[in-house]
């Protein structure tokens, strides 16, 4: 790496004052450096230079704001680099600052930054508490997401991952279930947003971290947010169902027409999934689920579904869906305790299944890429 005096003078290229050819090489140097993991390990203990690549994405010049934020982006993708990137500069000021114009054309990056600061709870609460001293609160993002073309110049597509990010907080997970403020009905149309898996991801994320708070359960199943066909619908196919089975669906899952596709990442499906199983942790979701006949949509997924993981996940929720109600004291299984015990062998046996699936994942992998015997690729 560099020497302190080599170090002293590229650093003093990264001025807003200095000249732009000489600035642009800098930056480019910079830029190459995050590039790798020993480059960012090298800036994390440089804060000048942190504060140099914030300051520098004011720039006049696009091609040198454009790299600061292409190095930040890198930077804040290895989270031994979050705490120095929040804490020994004005970063997150700067960007929700710049989030908030809508004709700030690197919105996009800002995203990406954001939503990887947010990843880890402890600077996700940095970035919650700058929200909210920028007295930019949550009501803003949300509404800055939900309101197509707000940025001609940016897609702002990673505002889901950060809304997911930021609601493993408590508080972010209230601020979303305000029945007084609509914000999850607001969010739950975007389960089905065919132009970005990553806006999609992003709200499913969400609403999953949200039914943590089983307290608002039956609420969120109610019609007054009816939760359920906008987790069910992206798992639903064109399967013909009996007119008995029909008849027993919520009215948006019934006689699907021929050409219903169902979600097509297998990480959305599976948090669609893990969100319906949350559901069932209590009796009111149980019951409710039970009643809006779930089963069948389920079941006929399960023929169609080919990724492991997902299939378990799936089966999982099949069980309890068809299965006996718990002996009574048991009806809240998020409330039950379980033994210290059981609950390192439960964490044991399910970390074992996860690896040995994604070992039948792999190998079955290996296999489809295979070349045919006696053939070159």
């Amino acid at each position: 790496m560099l020497s302190d005096g080599e170090a002293k003078e590229l650093l003093s290229f990264l001025t807003l004052e200095m000249r732009a050819d000489v600035k642009g090489q800098a930056t480019g140097y910079i830029l190459g450096l995050t590039g790798n993991r020993d480059g960012c390990r090298y800036l994390r203990s440089k804060p000048d230079f942190l504060k140099a690549l914030v300051t520098l994405t004011c720039d006049p010049s696009i091609a040198i704001v454009k790299d600061c934020y292409h190095a930040l982006i890198n930077l804040s993708a290895d989270e031994t680099l979050h705490q120095p990137l929040v804490k020994e500069t004005d970063l997150l000021a700067r960007l929700f600052q710049n989030l908030l114009d809508p004709e700030y054309m690197f919105a996009d990056r800002i995203c990406t930054i954001l939503s990887n600061l947010s990843r880890h709870e402890r600077t996700c609460r940095d970035v919650f508490n700058t929200l909210q001293e920028q007295k930019i609160r949550l009501d803003k993002v949300v509404e800055i997401f939900c309101m197509e073309g707000f940025n001609k110049k940016a897609s702002l597509h990673y505002l889901g991952p950060l809304l997911s990010n930021l609601t493993q907080l408590p508080e972010a997970r209230h601020f979303i279930l305000d029945k007084d403020k609509c914000v999850i009905q607001r969010l739950l149309p975007y389960t089905q947003y065919e132009e970005s898996s990553t806006r999609r991801g992003g709200v499913v994320g969400t609403l999953r971290n949200c039914c943590f708070e089983y307290a608002h359960h039956e609420w969120l199943l109610s019609d007054a947010v009816d939760i359920l066909p906008y987790l069910l619908l992206p798992l639903a196919g064109p399967e013909e169902l009996s007119e008995e089975e029909n008849e027993g669906l919520p009215v948006d899952l019934q006689y699907l027409p021929e050409d219903k596709k169902r979600e097509d990442d297998p990480d959305i499906r599976k948090m669609l999934l893990e969100t319906l199983m949350l559901f069932t942790a209590t009796k009111v979701g149980r019951q409710i689920m039970k009643n809006k006949n779930s089963y069948p949509i389920m079941r006929e997924f399960h023929k169609w579904e080919k990724d492991s993981l997902v299939i378990s996940a799936c089966e999982k929720l099949v069980q309890v869906l068809i299965g006996d109600e718990p002996e009574a004291g048991m009806e809240n299984l998020m409330e039950v305790e379980i033994p210290k015990d059981v609950e390192e062998k439960l964490k044991e046996l399910d970390a074992k299944e996860q690896e040995q699936m994604e070992k039948d994942k792999q190998e079955s992998e290996k296999k489809q890429n295979e070349s045919p015997e006696g053939l070159e690729r």
